[in-house]
């Protein structure tokens, strides 16, 4: 196996959305291209309700999928047509958009820590109309695998071959397995979302499907990632270099740390973004907006 290389490292950048959340938006528009088929990457984490409190109230989306993964606090889900859910601390929402749908995200808690992520994942043109889609996945509904030294990984999306940790193969072999399968395995973009949890002085290399664009957000701890060991500290995400040469990445960690490793194939389309439509030209915006505007976008069901 060998190892991807950092090729920059970002902080992002605090802003407030919905009804004031505060977040910190880690995938930014600039990287769009660069990390195609991921279009955005926010993170939020407090424990004072004012940053919270509001929640997101409903609002629209179309042309992609939105993955929402907890790691503390309550959050409810009600959308346009019908469904509803309680994401609770490890679980995960993942909602396709499609042709359209209006959806809110509220907080089921006046105090507390809320933490978690939300990604946006492209539909390949083809697929940006198609009908909006919805699953909440229970905490016991993600496959979890705990090597020997400790080293936890919460395969929330895609599928994911022996890695090797401390040296020895693991993740699979043990079972005399070779690939391990993700709650949630989705087509054209084939994303792998991993939550990684390293035990002080662990290392592994996670493979990484070769050709697919991937980033690393470490949210505990600080790690370094390749065989030139980048450092990469809490709250920053390394871009990883894609080279044909390379299918995994090399994890280490001096104290205990956590990150989340994201990965998909690019899907070498336009991207035309005006707030939560994404779709492939500015005439398709106009159309979102004029359906939004005239009750077409997401009738109820």
């Amino acid at each position: 196996m060998r190892s991807r290389e950092v090729e920059r490292v970002v902080a992002g950048q605090e802003t407030h959305d919905g009804a004031g959340v505060r977040l910190t938006r880690v995938l930014t528009q600039d990287l769009q291209r660069r990390l195609d088929p991921f279009l955005m990457l926010d993170a939020f984490r407090s424990d004072d309700p004012e940053d919270y409190i509001g929640g997101f109230p409903e609002h629209p989306h179309r042309g992609f999928e939105t993955v929402t993964y907890m790691l503390a606090g309550r959050m409810r889900h009600r959308d346009s047509s019908g469904n509803e859910g309680l994401l609770t601390a490890g679980g995960v929402q993942w909602m396709t958009a499609g042709r359209g749908i209006l959806h809110s995200e509220m907080p089921e808690q006046e105090d507390g820590l809320m933490e978690g992520f939300q990604l946006w994942v492209n539909l390949p043109a083809r697929n940006k109309m198609t009908a909006p889609d919805y699953r909440d996945i229970a905490p016991d509904a993600i496959p979890e695998f705990v090597d020997a030294d400790g080293t936890t990984i919460r395969l929330i999306a895609g599928t994911l071959r022996a890695a090797r940790s401390g040296g020895e193969r693991v993740q699979g072999e043990q079972h005399g397995e070779q690939e391990r399968v993700g709650a949630v395995v989705r087509p054209d973009t084939e994303p792998l979302f991993v939550d990684l949890h390293l035990r002080a002085g662990a290392r592994i290399d996670l493979p990484i499907p070769v050709g697919h664009n991937a980033f690393v957000y470490v949210y505990r701890g600080e790690m370094t990632l390749g065989a030139k060991a980048t450092p990469v500290v809490t709250h920053r995400m390394a871009v990883l270099e894609t080279s044909p040469e390379a299918d995994c990445v090399a994890l280490r960690c001096a104290v205990d740390s956590r990150a989340i490793v994201v990965a998909g194939r690019p899907l070498g389309e336009p991207i035309a973004q005006y707030g939560p439509f994404v779709m492939n030209t500015r005439a398709e915006l106009m159309q979102a907006v004029h359906d939004l505007n005239t009750g077409k976008l997401a009738p109820r069901a």
